[in-house]
């Protein structure tokens, strides 16, 4: 599986606060109305940044910490980002995240600056910075997880095959 597209970075420490406001989290239900205020605490226009799947968002260390707020990856993907890069990720937004089908790698961010295009190869494990000619190694995802993104997340993945692989 190959992705690509253009970066949108952020720093450290991104908790799901951040990523979509619990003010939200009851008075909008609607994910297509919750993705337009991604990230607004942080940049009121960010969403507004986001290139319909064509935008990779790039963070520093801990990526989704906070709570288990499954809006905070839903949302992400809903608003077009086709994958996100981070140092570290939140053990369990990390789980989210592969639930639905979003994305996630673990990679150093340190050589990849906003607006750079990337393409992520998930079978090779590697993040080639096109922008600047240089190839970063990911860690790599076990097949089981390559598959469930293909599929979409765990749920398309057990309509699809019907069971579970272990």
């Amino acid at each position: 599986m190959i992705l690509a597209g253009k970066t949108i970075k952020l720093g450290d420490n991104i908790n799901t606060d951040f990523i979509i406001s619990g003010r939200y989290k009851f008075a909008i239900t609607d994910m297509k109305e919750l993705a337009k205020h991604i990230m607004e605490d942080i940049d009121p226009n960010f969403a507004k940044k986001i290139i319909p799947g064509k935008s990779i968002l790039v963070t520093g260390n801990n990526f989704g910490m906070g709570s288990s707020r499954e809006q905070a990856p839903l949302v992400i993907k809903e608003a077009g980002i086709v994958a996100v890069l981070s140092k570290q990720f939140a053990r369990i937004f990390f789980r989210n995240g592969f639930n639905i089908g979003l994305p996630l790698i673990q990679t150093d961010t340190d050589k990849i600056d906003e607006y750079d295009d990337l393409s992520i190869d998930l079978e090779k494990g590697v993040v080639r910075n096109l922008s600047k000619g240089i190839d970063l190694e990911i860690k790599p995802l076990p097949v089981f997880m390559q598959k469930l993104l293909k599929e979409g997340g765990i749920i398309n993945y057990y309509k699809k095959y019907g069971e579970l692989e272990v």
